[in-house]
């Protein structure tokens, strides 16, 4: 599995980045729902049939601007039109090289990239560390208000040393600058200046495999393959990825053939799927966690330790994972999984406790049957939480399930006002395996995605990635991690597996940080 691939390789933080920094070094405005969007390219001509791939998400796609975005359906599309800086390999994990070919560290707090020079744009401009500066200050501005901000807030600067390389200046050691640039998708300075930052959602540029072709709002995104890609012809022609929220039609456009790959199944479909000799199930465990947060900053009975106390008691994650998910989950102790650099298998955990539950929220002044708030999204299990909602009714708390799409899930957390409701469902993952991509934008203070806030949690996370000793930052995350479990901020339950359905002649597998890049995609021989 790659998951085990990567757990295999942790080590001390500094000299894991620093073995792969030289080991690269001696190595090479939304359109009206319906309405489809001029295309801006066309499918490669090979002379044979055009080989096509269609694809369905369980969303739609909210922006296609690397820098505003943060959910998983405008990820997955997205990543396919635009380059990044680095990335991982498939079947290892490794850090790699894309755009930067190479890379070394000049200090403690400052890294030199060497780009590649033969990099076009899709309408033909050169790609630069001109480029490359541009897509970092744009995340770093903080009238641009990116969702992507915390992942890159200890750049103090990028310097531009010649067209082709680029210093990247840190405000301390960060041991996790490089994890995070593989999730720094490149846009065009010029295009973007001279059209205006909304074209990046209308008519996105990259110098990535697939060029934008259509977007119909609510139905589906088409793509056709770069012809003039640095690394080659892909092999699928055309891809289109489908807004597909209901998770019986993705598996029935598989059994029909109308769909080549589906996203975001459960355990539900595998044996169904698996029967079938013209499909299979690609799964992979992630680094994605699944979890309940609290709103302990709103204006919500949430805010009372009492309440939360009683929720964590009151739901059993073991038996949502043997019920409901057949198994296709690991349990956690904690919001990190064992992928994660930080991940500490001794963290204390909650237990299952219905009496514990009832005592707590009576402690905490509450009738039973009291209401809180449940805030979902469609692209999550619904029997999950559903399920919950049963395990607190259980002890006398009603959860009144408010069901938003996607964009809107993740509009309405991000807002300083914490009026998001009182608990939530969520599956956190970063793309980066490290604990400074979970815990420090879910819980530091003055995050956008926080709604918790202590002293002590926000100068363990700073220090921990302010350093480059990994027993430090271990032990810093040991102290942050019992410091959420104390505070009850939230209940780390399990560790996601995804489900795909495939079909049988479809040579692509998952990875622990669900990409989904169609030029890793091709048809078996």
């Amino acid at each position: 599995m790659a998951s085990r691939s990567i757990l295999a390789r942790r080590g001390p933080a500094f000299v894991a980045v620093l073995v792969l920094a030289l080991a690269a070094c001696t190595s090479a405005a939304t359109p009206a729902p319906g309405a489809a969007v001029a295309p801006t390219g066309a499918p490669t001509s090979t002379g044979a049939a055009p080989r096509s791939l269609t694809i369905d998400l369980g969303d739609d796609v909210a922006t296609f601007d690397p820098g505003l975005q943060y959910n998983t359906a405008s990820y997955s599309v997205y990543r396919n039109i635009f380059d990044q800086l680095l990335g991982r390999d498939a079947n290892t994990g490794q850090i790699g090289p894309r755009i930067a070919t190479s890379w070394k560290p000049v200090s403690q707090t400052e890294w030199e990239f060497a780009l590649r020079k033969d990099v076009k744009f899709h309408n033909g401009d050169p790609l630069t560390a001109e480029d490359v500066k541009f897509s970092i200050d744009r995340i770093l501005d903080p009238a641009f208000k990116s969702p992507q901000y915390q992942n890159f807030s200890t750049i103090a600067e990028v310097r531009i040393a010649d067209p082709a390389t680029v210093r990247i200046v840190t405000k301390s050691p960060y041991p996790v600058l490089l994890a995070q640039l593989v999730n720094l998708s490149i846009v065009p300075v010029k295009y973007t200046k001279e059209k205006g930052a909304a074209a990046l959602n209308t008519a996105p540029i990259g110098s990535g495999p697939y060029r934008f072709v259509e977007w119909k709002k609510g139905e589906s995104v088409s793509l056709a393959a770069n012809g003039s890609y640095w690394r080659g012809t892909p092999y699928f022609d055309t891809v289109k990825f489908r807004a597909v929220p209901e998770r019986a039609t993705r598996v029935a456009d598989l059994r029909s053939g109308t769909a080549d790959l589906a996203a975001t199944l459960t355990a539900d479909d595998v044996k169904q799927l698996s029967a079938d000799p013209k499909l299979r199930v690609p799964t992979a465990n992630t680094e994605a966690v699944a979890h309940v947060y609290f709103n302990v900053l709103g204006k919500s009975p949430a805010a009372k330790r009492e309440v939360r106390e009683a929720v964590a008691a009151a739901i059993d994650p073991k038996k949502l994972i043997d019920a409901l998910l057949g198994g296709q989950a690991a349990p956690v102790r904690e919001m990190l999984t064992p992928v994660h650099v930080g991940y500490d298998a001794n963290a204390p955990t909650f237990s299952y406790d219905p009496q514990k539950a009832k005592e707590a929220l009576a402690r905490a002044g509450l009738a039973s049957g009291t209401t809180l708030t449940f805030l979902t999204s469609p692209s999550f299990d619904q029997r999950i939480v559903q399920a919950i909602q049963g395990q607190l009714e259980a002890v006398g708390i009603t959860a009144k399930i408010e069901t938003v799409d996607k964009p809107t899930y993740l509009k309405k957390i991000q807002g300083p006002e914490h009026d998001w409701g009182d608990i939530r469902y969520g599956e956190w993952s970063c793309s980066c395996l490290d604990a400074d991509g979970v815990i420090y934008p879910l819980f530091r203070t003055g995050s956008i995605w926080s709604s918790y806030s202590n002293p002590a949690f926000d100068a363990a996370v700073d220090g921990a990635r302010g350093t480059l000793d990994e027993s430090k930052r271990q032990a810093l995350y040991g102290t942050a991690l019992r410091l959420l479990h104390d505070d009850i901020a939230a209940y780390g339950m399990w560790q996601t597996r995804a489900i795909y359905g495939a079909r049988a002649t479809l040579d692509w597998q998952p990875t622990v940080d669900e990409q989904l890049f169609v030029f890793d995609m091709k048809n078996k021989p």
